[in-house]
């Protein structure tokens, strides 16, 4: 197998002509697209429609191209998004094909994709569903082919969330509720996520997997885990990017724990990992290799970075999660020199506490091999 990744700008939450050029010119064939990764300009929270309406357009789009409803495309090609481009952030999307080839394996970049079954909504944010996430995980990992759990280097998960109409609901049918608000139900449902994921990889039992760690031992993480939620999901959808000796071409991936929302070094690590130098930006000659860059990001639930007080989680006005994405976008924008980087808040159990992780997909420099990575894990 071999993988490519087109990083696609948007001028407003419903554009997907970039997407639509590209196939119309003969350079990506929509058969052999496999799914999508993307920031859109919505607030990232319970009511943020840019979501689905983005993924409402881009299925419609390809539903002409692949003679497929519309309907059915979304339940096969995952399609994930978190809302929110605040400060430098650009709205974009990444396009995650696949085909076919006798090409010999280089160890390049892995793609797996799986949907879960539909989850019940007494269980989202639950331990059921974190195990509901794991086999949805292994799934991923089976199809992309990866054998090696140490070379899938980023989880991307979709969950469901509760609103509060279906917190009523729940009540009027006399079920269980995990949750009381669908803010509470977004956090529970990103840090069940977030353990569906160590599980799948090894990094936590299920023995040792109890809901009561659920927003409460942030010393458990997973720091290939990234999971959003919304209401725009039923089921759990999960997008898997390793590297494997199985798949060829000129694309890997490599990840790192960020310690906190202002770790430069981390940034820097993963760039040299991919064989990037960046001392201080990336050149404009290498900028063009990098194919994504995948970010988490949580304020530090201290109050400080580096002993020093912030305001994030006690201001009224602006919700925390926009504050730490507009912060860690800077940030990590300064050092890539493109302000297309896909930055989500709500990093519970996903990376250390207060920090999070950061994942880069770039092309191999020409006439070079693959570097040998220190993940640091």
């Amino acid at each position: 197998m071999q993988a490519d990744v087109f990083k696609l700008s948007m001028d407003h939450p419903g554009d997907v002509s970039a997407l639509a050029n590209l196939i119309n010119s003969g350079q990506v064939r929509a058969d052999q697209i496999v799914a999508f990764i993307g920031k859109t300009e919505g607030n990232g929270g319970v009511n943020d429609f840019t979501r689905g309406y983005f993924t409402d357009r881009l299925m419609t789009m390809l539903s002409g191209h692949l003679n497929e409803p519309a309907e059915g495309l979304a339940r096969r090609l995952p399609c994930i998004l978190s809302g929110g481009t605040e400060g430098v952030l650009s709205p974009h999307y990444l396009v995650f094909c696949r085909k076919e080839t006798d090409a010999p394996g280089t160890g390049a970049l892995a793609i797996g994709k799986a949907f879960s079954p539909v989850l019940e909504h007494q269980y989202v944010g639950t331990r059921d569903h974190a195990l509901s996430v794991a086999e949805a995980v292994k799934a991923a990992i089976a199809d992309a082919g990866i054998e090696n759990i140490e070379d899938v280097h980023f989880v991307q998960v979709k969950a469901p969330c509760l609103t509060s109409e279906r917190i009523a609901g729940l009540r009027e049918k006399g079920l269980p509720l995990p949750a009381t608000s669908a803010g509470q139900s977004m956090a529970l449902a990103r840090a069940a996520g977030a353990f569906g994921v160590a599980l799948a990889l090894g990094d936590i039992t299920s023995e040792a997997l109890s809901a009561s760690l659920f927003l409460q031992d942030f010393s458990h993480f997973c720091d290939r885990a990234s999971v959003s939620s919304g209401v725009e999901v039923e089921a759990n959808e999960v997008i898997v990017l390793g590297n494997s000796p199985k798949w060829s071409g000129n694309l890997r991936i490599s990840h790192r724990a960020m310690d906190d929302a202002i770790d430069l070094a981390a940034v820097q690590n993963v760039l040299g990992d991919l064989g990037l130098s960046a001392k201080s930006q990336v050149s404009a000659s290498e900028r063009d290799r990098i194919r994504g860059v995948l970010v988490k990001a949580e304020p530090d639930r201290s109050g400080r970075i580096h002993g020093q007080r912030h305001t994030m989680l006690n201001d009224t006005d602006i919700d925390p999660q926009r504050h730490i994405r507009g912060a860690v976008g800077g940030v990590v924008a300064s050092v890539i020199g493109d302000t297309r980087i896909f930055v989500s808040g709500g990093a519970e159990h996903q990376g250390p506490d207060g920090g999070g992780l950061i994942a880069v997909i770039a092309e191999n420099a020409a006439g070079t091999t693959p570097p040998e990575q220190d993940t640091g894990v």
